[in-house]
């Protein structure tokens, strides 16, 4: 049995599925509406509400995305009134604690926006510096 030797700068490339969780979770909306999901099962519209600045197409686009990647479910109940909710899968689920971790990686290191009245990566970078 022959083990083929890889090339060094491949090993030390990103790993695939390293790119692959990227190519999903790095677009835009898509670990937002994850995270949305983290608290239960939610509406369209409370999704829209949710996620602020996102279309309804947008929502709708990364919903279905979610779905084929088996992390996000969408129940229908036919009602009458017909309702649509979403709720994270199994698979979902499995990502709580990476997107935890990210969430306070994001705290720590990057701030928050000036926009919500929350100090920024600069601020907080100096505030660390005074403490230090």
């Amino acid at each position: 049995m022959t083990v083929e030797r890889q090339d060094a700068g491949q090993c030390s490339a990103a790993g695939g599925a390293v790119e692959r969780v990227f190519l999903l979770l790095g677009k835009r909306w898509n670990g937002v509406i994850l995270a949305s999901l983290m608290s239960g099962p939610g509406r369209f519209a409370e999704l829209r509400r949710a996620v602020s600045g996102i279309s309804e197409r947008m929502l709708s686009d990364r919903l279905a995305e979610l779905g084929e990647a088996g992390l996000v479910r969408r129940e229908v109940d036919a009602g009458p009134p017909l309702r649509v909710s979403y709720q994270l899968t199994p698979a979902g689920e499995a990502l709580r604690p990476a997107l935890q971790e990210l969430g306070g990686w994001a705290e720590r290191f990057l701030g928050t926006s000036e926009q919500d009245g929350c100090p920024s990566l600069r601020q907080q970078e100096a505030e660390d510096t005074r403490n230090a």
